[in-house]
């Protein structure tokens, strides 16, 4: 097999594999505990600063979480440690693999801070972990709480499932 053959067979077979959408986000938490939520304007209900790894700019889970704090919410730090990695089944979409930042605690002075990113986000708020799940449903809600609870333990990485703790 002469060497364009094999790179056209390559991308052939690479065209062929499965597609795996990737996430990113952080979670930022006040002095008193509670989480930072964002409200997108382009779907219902609330989610956490984060978005699409850019995996063809060759971004990193950790950089992309990064990007897109800063272009959400106008706050550029380095995430923290990971805190969870999901794997939500695809229900018309590709699957995803979601990662999950320690975003840090966020002062007063951070809080007012913040400055929304006007394309994407309507507001903003800090939420109990009581009402974590009144605003974020489904894996997301049970993400973050895996990811609270992995910070009360001190160390690790929750490996989840659609949310639900695997290990």
């Amino acid at each position: 097999m002469t060497a364009p053959q094999q790179t056209q067979d390559f991308a052939a077979y690479i065209a062929s594999l499965p597609r795996v959408l990737a996430g990113a986000a952080a979670l930022f938490r006040d002095e008193r505990g509670r989480v930072l939520l964002v409200e997108p304007n382009y779907r219902e209900g609330w989610a956490l600063p984060g978005g699409t790894i850019e995996s063809d700019d060759g971004e990193t889970p950790r950089q992309g979480a990064r990007r897109e704090t800063a272009e959400e919410i106008g706050l550029d730090r380095e995430p923290g440690r990971l805190l969870a990695v999901d794997w939500v089944p695809g229900t018309g979409r590709p699957p995803l693999v979601a990662y999950l930042f320690d975003g840090g605690v966020l002062g007063e002075e951070d809080l007012r801070a913040i400055r929304l990113q006007e394309e994407e986000l309507l507001s903003w708020r800090l939420v109990p972990r009581e009402e974590i799940t009144d605003h974020l449903h489904g894996a997301l809600g049970r993400r973050v709480l895996a990811a609270l609870d992995v910070l009360a333990e001190g160390s690790g990485t929750a490996e989840l499932e659609n949310g639900h703790r695997v290990a």
